[in-house]
């Protein structure tokens, strides 16, 4: 397609400004004549060149997969076929599931030379997402036209929970520098439940882990030292209803909970543990628990285009489905956003869980309520809707006292603080040996 570039329109002032003249002078109408033809001729000469000179070919250099809310760039390679100096103006046809900075760009290319222009990227839903064709504006020869053209050039492009966050963690675990993130690596000594090794007797160690048989061959004390247990399963079981599409920041409760699950299944994995995941509410799901680092790609492949939906979640339909398919002890993660109308649901669907399983709630709480206490109260409505927001707290504290009696470990926390919260009670549960 072909559109009319500045200069055309400045020749098109030209011979206005020609028409009014001879307006007033009708006797110089051949001039008029006269410059509309050299101007009609000249845009069709330089409309000639355009059309036929060689079409410039653009690449597109995109990671295979991308981090959700995470920048990232991506690259072009715009090629120059022609011998001529070309003047272009690129533009990307990124999804509409993605922010990008740099817009449009103008390049200069020499003939026979390519540019390799980067532009940034911010994925804000997760899924697959397509990027269909790159368009790029070529400026004629005689500058009349913009030669406008759409290259199909078709990236495909997968968006994934955040993972920049374990390659933060493992960063850190590296470096021993885990308290940055607010995860605290308690270490016991002899404690655990598996053995670990023998070692020589230390001030302190208890009796009990004196290994006798050993001490009497060596001629001097030895004890027994012990690990966290291994070997173990956890299974998160996420719900996908409503509430999971609430948003304080610019991520959903939902994506922040995947996230979490996304780094505490790298953590478990380095523990030694297997994970799995099941999902209910609109999206079922299921992903038996598996050990090794290889499992956190398939828990990204099998969460990277998970969605909430506008159900309301059934917890006991969730249990059995969980009881049927896990028979293993495990710890079980159930993630959800509470609320107190459902706590007739939640309880006896819990109480059955926990008969064989260890069970911990982690309820995501909105960030605005904590916010709304925080703000001064200049009037009457200020005071009511303050008073409405305690009355609400509560009602969700009491609530969550109800399951905490009933013997169910239990989270309330706001969404960005769920994963360093998850991690802390995970290596609580490892450390005290209850699972």
């Amino acid at each position: 397609m072909m559109l009319p570039a500045r200069r055309a329109f400045q020749l098109l002032g030209v011979n206005a400004a020609i028409a009014l003249l001879v307006s007033v002078f009708p006797e110089r109408i051949v001039l008029w004549y006269v410059a509309v033809g050299a101007s009609l001729l000249a845009a069709f000469v330089d409309l000639l060149l355009a059309v036929t000179e060689p079409t410039p070919r653009g690449e597109r250099f995109v990671p295979h997969s991308l981090p959700l809310g995470v920048k990232r760039n991506v690259r072009l390679k715009i090629h120059n076929t022609g011998k001529r100096p070309l003047t272009l103006d690129v533009f990307d046809h990124f999804p509409l599931e993605v922010s990008a900075r740099g817009f449009p760009l103008r390049l200069g290319l020499t003939g026979g030379t390519f540019a390799e222009p980067l532009y940034e990227v911010t994925a804000n839903e997760r899924g697959k997402l397509l990027f269909p064709c790159l368009q790029i504006r070529v400026r004629s020869p005689l500058q009349f036209w913009w030669h406008d053209l759409k290259l199909p050039v078709v990236s495909e492009v997968k968006v994934y929970p955040n993972f920049a966050a374990v390659a933060q963690y493992a960063l850190m675990a590296t470096d021993h520098h885990l308290s940055h993130m607010g995860i605290m690596k308690k270490r016991r000594r002899g404690e655990g439940q598996d053995f670990h090794q023998l070692r020589e007797y230390r001030a302190g160690d208890s009796l009990r882990q004196i290994d006798w048989k050993a001490s009497s061959r060596m001629r001097r004390p030895i004890s027994r030292e012990y690990q966290d247990e291994r070997d173990q399963e956890i299974i998160f079981l996420l719900d996908c209803g409503h509430r999971m599409l609430a948003k304080d920041d610019s991520l959903s409760h939902f994506d922040h909970t995947l996230n979490a699950i996304l780094l505490l299944t790298y953590v478990a994995l380095r523990q030694g543990d297997a994970v799995g995941l099941g999902s209910f509410a609109g999206q079922s799901r299921w992903l038996p628990a598996h050990k090794g680092q290889h499992n956190v790609q398939h828990m990204l492949d099998a969460l990277y285009d998970l969605q909430p939906t506008t159900q309301a979640p059934d917890y006991a339909q969730a249990v059995t489905e969980l009881l049927v398919r896990q028979k293993k002890r495990a710890l079980v993660i159930l993630l959800t956003n509470l609320r107190d109308e459902d706590l007739d649901d939640l309880l006896p669907a819990v109480h059955i869980l926990r008969k064989r399983h260890l069970v911990l709630l982690a309820s995501m709480r909105e960030q605005a309520i904590d916010q709304a206490l925080d703000k001064p109260v200049d009037n009457q409505e200020d005071a009511l809707h303050k008073a409405a927001v305690q009355h609400y707290l509560a009602t969700r504290e009491a609530t969550l006292q109800r399951i905490r009696a009933a013997g169910i470990r239990c989270l309330d926390v706001a969404p960005p603080a769920l994963s360093v919260n998850l991690i802390n009670h995970y290596l609580d549960i490892k450390r005290s040996g209850i699972l």
